[in-house]
């Protein structure tokens, strides 16, 4: 049995359409699963076309009507596009409508057990909240429309794993946040995620906040007061956790095997590490010459992951969209669907 997952388009003003048909332009993705577009005919007719795929496009309602055939993108159309409504390149409120409107039905069908997995394309916040949605990303999205309260941004490359104890927000509320019940909660999450993916015993390693995990009390008072107590509860309920490691070793060690994943205190701390490790950058043809790595929620009900990178308004329309983190985040999200459903 092949899994079925949603493929959501993301904001019709970035690449995310050009990166769908890209990346089911490729067979290996139909000999693992049945892939469903849910988007904008439109957008995903105008992709198809520039982007040079010419594959076949076929309508269908919901996801049980999905044959899963190489060379057909099968497709659920929302019809918030009609042709000539919207710009690429552009924030603009309809396209934030839109990109919200198909993560919410993604979210349906997966908890109507309709789907396997959701795989999200990029959105733009800024155009979201424009459309009147005040969230700040996908992550949050996801967390309300499941009743979650408990739950974590993961992200994934070849060679690093980071969790996040806090995501969008200041630093100042950043430093806020980091409490005792918050970090252990990220840290059943790593465990939670990994097992997911495959690990039995997951090795997990915490990073500290401050400079050197705050030299016993030199650089601050987070660590002792709400990061090792987390640890030792961790450590109690029979987790491999060590830590807090100072921040500028951790992500090393991990890289090197010492842990399986980093629990990273705030949004820069992991995002910084995880995109050194994936993105590359040919400042001869100022193109991606790789952009790898997965994004993934953990603690919802259902399977969810993205793509780690952002809408890419400078090249959207222009058919030089990579589609290389998509295919990351199918493949990740097959492994977790798998495990999650015993397929």
């Amino acid at each position: 049995m092949r899994p079925v997952i949603g493929i959501t388009m993301g904001d019709p003003a970035g690449i995310g359409g050009e990166i769908a048909v890209k990346a089911l332009a490729k067979k290996e993705i139909y000999d693992k699963c049945i892939p469903i577009v849910i988007g904008d005919f439109e957008a995903i007719r105008d992709a198809n076309e520039f982007s040079g795929t010419k594959l076949s496009l076929r309508e269908i309602k919901e996801p049980g009507e999905a044959l899963g055939e190489f060379g057909t993108v099968e497709y659920i159309s929302l019809g918030y596009l009609a042709p000539g409504s919207w710009e690429y390149k552009k924030v603009q409120k309809l396209c934030g409508e839109a990109s919200f409107q198909y993560v919410v039905t993604s979210i349906r069908l997966a908890m109507e057990g309709k789907i396997h997995a959701v795989i999200t394309g990029p959105i733009n916040k800024e155009a979201i909240n424009l459309a009147g949605h005040h969230y700040s990303g996908h992550t949050e999205i996801f967390a309300d429309y499941t009743h979650i309260k408990d739950y974590g941004m993961m992200l994934i490359t070849q060679t690093l794993k980071v969790i996040h104890v806090t995501t969008h927000c200041s630093m100042r509320d950043a430093c806020d946040r980091i409490k005792k019940d918050r970090v252990l909660a990220v840290i059943k999450l790593a465990d939670e995620g990994l097992k997911l993916m495959g690990y039995h015993a997951p090795k997990i390693g915490v990073a500290g906040l401050n400079a050197h995990s705050s030299e016993n009390g030199l650089f601050g008072w987070e660590e002792a007061r709400e990061i090792i107590p987390a640890i030792e509860e961790a450590r109690a309920l029979g987790m491999d956790v060590d830590g807090p490691v100072p921040p500028d070793t951790v992500f090393v060690k991990c890289q090197a095997g010492q842990y399986d994943i980093v629990v990273a205190m705030y949004h820069d701390q992991g995002h910084i590490p995880v995109k050194l490790s994936g993105f590359k950058l040919d400042l001869k043809t100022n193109r991606y010459s790789s952009v790898s790595g997965v994004n993934c929620t953990i603690g919802l009900p259902i399977i969810r992951s993205s793509v780690d990178h952002g809408t890419a308004f400078g090249k959207a329309g222009e058919g030089r969209a990579n589609e290389e983190s998509l295919i990351d985040a199918i493949n990740i999200g097959l492994v977790m669907a798998k495990n999650k459903f015993g397929l």
